[in-house]
């Protein structure tokens, strides 16, 4: 298999140039998996069919909500796209954007796509020490942020560091006012029109969906944060079996809290409904007392969300006198309470939708109208057309001696996997991502050069039975729910902590399917709280949802013959509610990366 290749045209990292081989471009686009356009040309053609069409309904914590049509939708990516190319963004150029869920976030994300340039998208949750290292790694040479949003100064943050990252060319901040040395959004981006500066229009805009065009930061089976590279093809994949699967179209209007930087709320909150021609509706706070009359007021027909996000929009809706039409409502991305399986039918009338994805892999599971009912207390759901599955064989650690999974291990008969012994899940397509790249390490994995493309998942699952899956664990070091905590990053912060001799991370229930952080941790003289832990990583910027939320004292960690440390024994100690010597912990909303 020919290697994807790198354009020496890229003025950003060499990562950015990289492109499928032919062969799989070829392959993929006759299995109808990848298509030869991109969302630019989706934006034109509704443009130009529904232009007065709701195409985003956007509700802003202070601000009220702000609704734009198709219209208005594609004037707003031609001016963003402008000031793009005036600050002197090229092709290949990184351009990162840490924004909540505003309207001007998916427009500012197909403004880049309308110059070329690679988008980042950042969390808004995530903090100044993880920021300044995404965006050293991508080559970052325009950032856009907030001046401030839920207590944070993001663009004080932001000019703190702008002095160690020398490729950074311009801040821009979107917010009541910008410093002088700060470029400011709204004068900038929104009030002066693209016809000012160039006379192009969407329609005539050449777009490459197969080139790298998009990196997003997550986790990695190490625990070291990666950046994630996708073209629009590999995020099509992910979005096109959905919509042809449920029948979406512009009489529907979708809702997810998911942030848009990340890639659950990027394909269902930007990329489907523009597949579609429907409605992406959003909002930058999640107040679950808020969410039934915002989805009213809407007139929302899909709700996707994490499950502590549909757990609370449940609870709200129980016993409300008016619920919203919702015809789907999506759920997954981790293990799905069967509570929530019963209690979505109950309230709307319809199945649940549950789904298994991860940032790599677009091209997700999902349980489907066909479906025994009640299925999704069952399975993940099976793939659409760009993903294959592979259950392999797993070693857990057990103890001394026992090491991870031997990919090569492979071909076991079918039935043979329990929820004892699940397999570990490999997964092959187009809707997998093209690359890896370790946010710290600078360590380029091209997915398609490894394994004929399979890609190891770290997750341990079984066959559902009927072509699916379902996923049963994480594997050891990755801790979370949608969103993943970066193991190494925060142990290797706290073995800093003067009171702190040695010290594990260990993922345990949060009691809505995902997970929070446990610090096991052998201490010195005199032990450390868990506020003295969270404070000391709060003082070096480190995120607060990545925090340790439970601490356990214990007088040593268990360890086999190499000096690993054994983590499976200290997650059945969390789970099973044994201590030596712990001290509990609250857990903090914070934890989950939820947006409040």
């Amino acid at each position: 298999m020919a290697k994807p290749v790198v354009s020496d045209a890229i003025h950003g990292p060499a990562i950015f140039g990289l492109r499928p081989a032919d062969e799989l471009v070829r392959k993929y686009r006759a299995d109808g998996v990848w298509r030869d356009v991109g969302p630019l040309d989706d934006l034109r053609r509704w443009r130009e069919l529904i232009p007065d069409a709701p195409a985003v309904i956007a509700y802003r914590s202070g601000a009220g909500m702000r609704r734009l049509t198709y219209s208005e939708y594609a004037r707003y990516v031609e001016r963003f796209a402008g000031a793009l190319h005036e600050l002197g963004v090229r092709p290949g150029h990184v351009v990162a954007i840490q924004l909540p869920n505003w309207w001007q976030l998916s427009a500012l994300m197909l403004a880049c796509v309308r110059v070329g340039a690679v988008v980042a998208p950042v969390m808004p949750t995530i903090g100044a020490r993880e920021l300044e290292r995404t965006l050293a790694r991508v080559g970052a040479s325009v950032c856009v942020t907030a001046d401030r949003w839920a207590g944070t100064e993001h663009a004080e943050a932001l000019s703190k560091m702008a002095s160690r990252l020398p490729g950074l060319r311009h801040r821009v901040v979107l917010g009541d006012s910008a410093p002088g040395s700060e470029v400011d959004f709204v004068r900038h981006f929104e009030e002066t029109p693209w016809e000012r500066r160039h006379p192009m229009v969407v329609s005539e805009s050449n777009e490459d969906p197969d080139r790298g065009a998009v990196v997003l930061f997550t986790s990695g089976n190490s625990g070291e944060p990666k950046g994630v590279l996708h073209s629009f093809n590999t995020l099509h994949a992910g979005a096109f079996p959905v919509v042809e699967a449920e029948g979406l179209d512009s009489h529907d209007r979708i809702f997810t809290p998911q942030a848009q930087p990340h890639v659950f709320g990027m394909i269902y909150g930007v990329l489907i409904p523009l597949l579609a021609g429907g409605t992406s509706v959003v909002s930058d706070v999640w107040r679950p007392h808020d969410i039934p009359e915002m989805l009213i007021d809407s007139e929302a027909t899909v709700f996707a969300g994490a499950p502590s996000y549909l757990a609370a929009l449940v609870t709200e809706t129980e016993n409300a006198r008016e619920k919203a039409p919702l015809r789907l409502v999506f759920s997954g991305a981790t293990s799905v309470p069967g509570q929530l399986v019963s209690a979505v039918p109950r309230i709307w009338g319809v199945p649940l939708r549950t789904l298994w994805g991860m940032t790599e892999v677009p091209g997700h599971t999902w349980t489907r109208g066909d479906d025994p009912p009640l299925w999704g207390a069952h399975s993940d759901g099976s793939p659409g057309p760009g993903l294959e599955m592979d259950f392999r064989r797993h070693a857990p650690e057990e103890g001394p001696g026992s090491g991870a999974a031997d990919a090569a291990d492979v071909g076991a008969p079918d039935g043979v996997w329990s929820a004892e012994q699940p397999a570990r899940l490999f997964v092959r397509g187009g809707g997998v991502a093209l690359a890896t790249l370790g946010r710290d390490s600078g360590r380029l994995r091209v997915v398609a050069e490894h394994d004929d493309g399979w890609y190891d998942t770290g997750d341990l699952a079984i066959p559902d039975g009927r072509g699916g899956l379902r996923v049963i664990s994480r594997e050891a070091d990755r801790i979370g729910g949608t969103f993943m905590i970066p193991v190494n990053d925060v142990e290797t912060e706290l073995l800093d902590h003067p009171d702190v001799a040695e010290v594990a991370l260990i993922g345990y229930p949060d009691g809505e399917g995902g997970e929070l952080a446990c610090a096991v941790v052998v201490p010195k003289s005199p032990a450390p709280t868990l506020g003295d832990l969270r404070e000391f990583l709060t003082d070096r910027g480190m995120t607060e949802w990545y925090q340790p939320s439970r601490l356990e004292l214990v007088t040593a960690l268990p360890r086999n013959s190499i000096g690993k440390v054994l983590k499976a024994p200290l997650r059945g100690r969390l789970r099973g509610g044994g201590r030596d010597g712990g001290h509990g912990g609250d857990s903090h909303p914070e934890a989950s990366g939820a947006q409040e």
